[in-house]
């Protein structure tokens, strides 16, 4: 069957035109990565996949009902845009949860809305999007409940993992003042709150995560009302809330509670939701309640958050876990093959093969667990022993993908200002000489080229700029290269000097 003889049954396959499908949906999630830019990309269209495309509805699936509802209330129209233009036979998308009990519901484009029943509850976007962006065109969608939420409010938060323990954290340089503020806040016995709220960050892996729920089995062996909340389940719960008209429940649960932890603070979006997380803040910290936050960033690069709220973050105790030197990362390697040689006696790695992964992976602590399964998997299935040269072959891959260096937008402009004799304000100013044009290009240049911000999110970080501009510069900066070795050499060195 095809949509207006144009797009035929079976999805994947193609259409009558010979439009590649698969082929069709990787264009249009490049076209998404490269309008919306990394950061909303990652945290939105990562995990959406095609399921396939027959009568002219195309089937994307997600992993999580936050995640559907949140596409279908915010970029719908957008996915379906961009997929038009690829595939012309698409007339439809229509958002599922991958492994969900009921199959996917359509989001309706036109005509009255009909009946639902199961997990299933309608919600208009009048109330939706007031909520989540404030006005905006009315785009009616489905948000999927879990099963006996209606009318309730959910709000125990996400599970704490039983193996992160402050017993089982390993401390070292880096992580060292980060644990002790977890810790003395965990087990404060006093009155009033601690260091509030503390505000932990750190890259991928490097346990800020093993640190909050530390944090919280702690202060719950201690008699404390305690909810861990990663964003996701935040702005599902405060959406639900609403869906459900039991908003001011869920703000009253909310603010009731001894300790608040949320991970993954960057992850926020939404006016209202960031809003409601600003006085949520407010209330519990006013209220002498303790307040953990965790994110991959200190909270003046939250260029997505509310100034309101980053500032209200900053306003307490900001701790950076660092990279893990080596000693550290001994350490947690001695940890986790203790720990694994708990159910596997036989398994033996000796001193020599010990240092050489400590030495080689330098990224963060999954990685260096990643390297103890392989080496197990390594013992029992060959009944060999470890050496190191099958190390070496076994963490391969692990060595070739270490984590580069995060470069940060505002070293870009301190180091380019200094190198040519000015000042990073004159940089962020609307100053248009030529002394102040050259490194200001320069550092727009090095910021697309070193960082994942999008072109919009620089603009916005050199002086509220225009991404057109950003790109103008991009553009020249590059051409010049190309014609000016001696600019070449200069880019690079400030390169190497900004990654090393």
């Amino acid at each position: 069957m095809h949509l207006d003889g144009s797009m035929a049954d079976g999805g994947n396959g193609g259409d009558g035109r010979g439009v590649d499908v698969s082929a069709a949906w990787g264009r249009v999630k490049r076209r998404l990565r490269a309008e919306l830019g990394e950061d909303v990309f990652a945290s939105w269209f990562a995990r959406l996949e095609l399921e396939d495309v027959s009568g002219g509805v195309a089937r994307l699936t997600v992993p999580t009902r936050f995640l559907k509802s949140w596409i279908e209330s915010h970029y719908l129209d957008r996915v379906l845009t961009t997929f038009r233009a690829e595939a012309e036979g698409v007339g439809r998308i229509e958002v599922g949860v991958r492994g969900a009990s009921a199959p996917a519901r359509p989001a309706p484009t036109s005509g009255k809305p009909s009946p639902t029943s199961g997990p299933l509850t309608r919600l208009h976007a009048t109330a939706t999007q007031a909520a989540l962006q404030g006005p905006g065109p009315m785009v009616e969608t489905e948000i999927a409940a879990p099963r006996g939420e209606a009318g309730t409010v959910d709000l125990n938060g996400a599970p704490l993992d039983a193996r992160l323990t402050f017993a089982s954290f390993v401390v070292g340089r880096s992580n060292a003042l980060a644990h002790a503020a977890a810790e003395r806040i965990a087990r404060n016995d006093g009155e009033g709150a601690l260091y509030n709220p503390l505000y932990v960050h750190a890259g991928v892996g490097l346990g800020k995560t093993h640190l909050l729920h530390a944090a919280g089995h702690a202060a719950r062996e201690a008699g404390r009302r305690v909810i861990y909340l990663t964003a996701d389940r935040f702005m599902y719960g405060f959406v639900n809330a609403l869906k459900t008209q039991s908003a001011l429940a869920f703000k009253e649960k909310l603010r009731a509670i001894d300790l608040l932890i949320l991970d993954d603070v960057q992850f926020i979006q939404g006016k209202s939701i960031q809003t409601e997380f600003g006085h949520t803040l407010n209330a519990l910290i006013d209220s002498g309640r303790q307040v953990v936050v965790a994110s991959d960033r200190p909270p003046t690069e939250l260029e997505t958050l509310d100034e309101r709220v980053r500032s209200r973050l900053a306003g307490g105790l900001v701790v950076e876990i660092g990279n893990l030197d080596e000693g550290l990362r001994t350490s947690i390697l001695s940890a986790r093959l203790a720990a694994v040689r708990q159910s596997h006696p036989n398994f033996e790695v000796s001193p020599q093969v010990s240092s050489y992964v400590a030495r080689a992976i330098t990224a963060n602590g999954r990685d260096l667990e990643g390297a103890v399964n392989r080496l197990l998997a390594h013992a029992t299935l060959t009944g060999a022993p470890v050496t190191v040269e099958t190390a070496e072959s076994a963490i391969r891959d692990l060595v070739k993908n270490r984590e580069p260096k995060r470069v940060k937008i505002e070293d870009i402009q301190k180091l380019v200002a200094s190198r040519y004799n000015v000042s990073r304000s004159d940089i962020l100013s609307e100053r248009r000489t030529a002394a102040v044009v050259k490194p200001r290009q320069i550092a727009m240049y090095l910021s697309k080229v070193l960082t994942l911000r999008s072109l919009p999110e620089i603009g916005r970080r050199f002086g509220g700029r225009d991404h057109t501009t950003v790109l103008h510069a991009v553009r020249k900066i590059e051409k010049q290269i190309g014609e000016d070795a001696v600019l070449g050499d200069e880019v690079e060195l400030l390169k190497r000097m900004l990654q090393d």
